[in-house]
């Protein structure tokens, strides 16, 4: 290979490696890194999650509207 071919190729290597190393970093800088806990939300059984209550009692029926 000729010299200007080697250097083209060496240049876009040097790019490649630049643009490689910017994207990590990049990445590394948005990570979100929180720490999880077994500490669960006041009002919660097990793996449930808290929900708005009901507009009914349990047990009372579903009313349903009529047409």
């Amino acid at each position: 290979m000729d010299n200007y071919r080697t250097t083209t190729l060496f240049l876009i290597a040097v790019v490649f490696a630049a643009a490689v190393a910017g994207a990590f970093v990049a990445t590394l800088l948005n990570v979100d890194t929180r720490v999880v806990s077994n500490d669960v939300p006041a009002g919660t059984t097990g793996l449930a999650r808290p929900h708005p209550p009901l507009d009914r009692a349990p047990g009372q029926p579903i009313e349903t509207p009529r047409q």
